[in-house]
């Protein structure tokens, strides 16, 4: 009985399916935003009011971050320093640590360009919060580094 019963309902559902294929179109679509009219300026002041936002917490600032690395861009200093800012209100050193390495990242193949200047315009902000860069840390080095046995001396 069971049997029937399914055999029924499978042929039938394989008409209606058959059927409504026939009818559907695929429409090739853009899923793509349009492309945004936001300036530089407005991009940064948006970003900058982000990070100084009081109640903002660690998951957010690094939320943040995470939404500035994806982009093709080095952040401008005024957003660094905001995120420097809500790094130390959230009590969260490490991160801000984290945040220097990814701005020295994305520097690129012109860190020696832009990451000096970046440190330049942040440098009074990092004091005044007692944060050090990932250099002053040791951070740009390896760790368990060996010597070449080879240039032994």
């Amino acid at each position: 009985m069971f049997r029937i019963v399914a055999t029924a309902l499978r042929s039938s559902s394989r008409s209606l399916v058959a059927a409504n294929v026939s009818r559907t179109v695929a429409v090739p679509g853009r899923l793509m935003s349009s492309h945004s009219t936001e300036s530089d300026e407005e991009f940064d002041n948006r970003y900058e009011a982000y990070f100084n936002r009081p109640d903002i917490d660690g998951w957010e600032i690094r939320q943040g971050m995470n939404d500035l690395a994806g982009m093709d861009l080095v952040p401008e200093p005024k957003i660094l320093i905001a995120a420097m800012k809500a790094c130390r209100r959230v009590n969260d050193y490490p991160l801000a640590v984290r945040i220097l390495e990814t701005v020295k990242f994305k520097c690129g193949n012109k860190v020696e360009e832009i990451y000096p200047y970046i440190l330049q315009e942040i440098q009074p902000t990092l004091d005044e919060l007692g944060i050090d860069t990932p250099e002053a840390l040791g951070y740009d080095k390896p760790e368990l580094a060996l010597v070449d046995p080879d240039y032994i001396h």
